[in-house]
């Protein structure tokens, strides 16, 4: 089973591209950071999540 951390980490990340997008739509800069900013966070998130699935299917 995927680790929260992973599925949490995937959806922060999509949502983060959204926003950007629609930063760059609207030329609001602030949100497009925001979005960025998110998938970045989302990314991190996702590898702490792949390290813990790792971890347990070596335990």
């Amino acid at each position: 089973m995927a680790d929260h951390d992973r599925i949490e980490g995937a959806a922060k990340n999509i949502g983060g591209k959204i926003k950007e997008g629609v930063g760059k739509l609207t030329g609001d800069t602030k949100m497009q950071a925001e979005g960025k900013a998110d998938q970045v966070e989302g990314k991190v998130q996702n590898t702490v999540g792949g390290v813990k699935d790792s971890l347990r299917d070596k335990a």
